[in-house]
């Protein structure tokens, strides 16, 4: 991935900031594999796994320590790809006629606060509608590859982002209200509301490659392998692939974010056309 000197400077950077702890989540009636799987990308509003139990922090010391070199490079890496992001969506939605209203993006440790609850590193990045803002833990990324199978390289980072990124247009677009109307009506099953929530999941991967499409076209970022290290993250963590990981058999029913091949396909589709208009999983998926 080649880098650009374009920095979006709306990155809130907690990393160091001494405000995490080694607390985690319990009650909730979910293993460490499974909150793993299911949280990477979490569509709409995460609040029903971060506030699912109660928090037993660890002793907290308060203490600040210094980023490393390291660590800086990559809080520089992902304010340049937010700057990628807001120019590219703030264009799309221009030619709509509409205009685009940037998230934060937050880098944090262990945990921190969101607007849905305590965000942990556990959990994986994850958009938060209620705040409208980013969580990642960069940390994850290593799990993603130890765990998952996935070779992360900097496009991968590029695209987890760019997927949580779907996930704020669908905010600001009105779908994701549309589909927590549809989950608090109480009048649709379990399997329904699964099925609304891959359309949810594909939907943001699909935006992500429209992304990946446009950003390209104006920026040339892309090198040699970044858009196969994209679809290989977005292989990994197909709920096929995450259910014979853990369970050893796959449960149609139970996706909640869609087949390897449906995410490898739907963001391949946002890729290949560039155009947000294509991205109808919604009528696609629910017939």
């Amino acid at each position: 991935m080649r880098w650009t000197d374009d920095r979006g400077g709306n990155v809130d950077d907690r990393r160091g900031s001494g405000g995490g702890s080694g607390g985690m989540i319990v009650g909730g009636g979910l293993g460490t594999l499974i909150i793993a799987a299911i949280v990477f990308f979490l569509g709409g509003d995460p609040s029903g796994i971060l506030n699912s139990g109660s928090i037993q922090p660890s002793e907290n010391t308060g203490e600040r320590r210094e980023l490393t070199t390291q660590e800086k490079k990559i809080g520089e890496m992902v304010d340049m790809m937010s700057g990628w992001n807001t120019q590219t969506w703030s264009q799309i939605f221009k030619e709509n006629g509409m205009n685009f209203t940037e998230p934060r993006i937050v880098l944090f440790e262990n945990t921190t606060s969101s607007g849905c609850g305590t965000a942990q590193s556990s959990m994986g990045p994850f958009y938060c509608p209620a705040d409208q803002k980013i969580y990642m833990d960069m940390e994850f990324f290593g799990e993603l590859q130890q765990r998952f199978g996935a070779k992360v390289t900097e496009f991968t980072v590029a695209y987890v982002l760019a997927h949580e990124m779907g996930h704020h247009v669908q905010t600001l677009l009105g779908t994701t209200r549309k589909v927590d109307a549809l989950r608090r009506s109480g009048r649709y099953s379990e399997a329904e509301m699964n099925r609304v929530s891959v359309a949810t999941e594909l939907q943001a991967d699909f935006y992500a490659g429209v992304w990946a499409k446009r950003t390209d076209e104006t920026k040339k970022i892309l090198e040699p392998g970044d858009i196969q290290s994209a679809i290989d993250a977005a292989e990994a963590v197909g709920d096929d692939n995450i259910q014979r990981r853990g369970q050893g058999y796959v449960n149609q029913e139970s996706f909640t974010h869609g087949s390897s091949a449906q995410r490898k396909e739907w963001f391949m589709k946002g890729y290949n056309t560039g155009d947000i208009r294509q991205g109808d999983t919604f009528n696609q998926l629910l017939k």
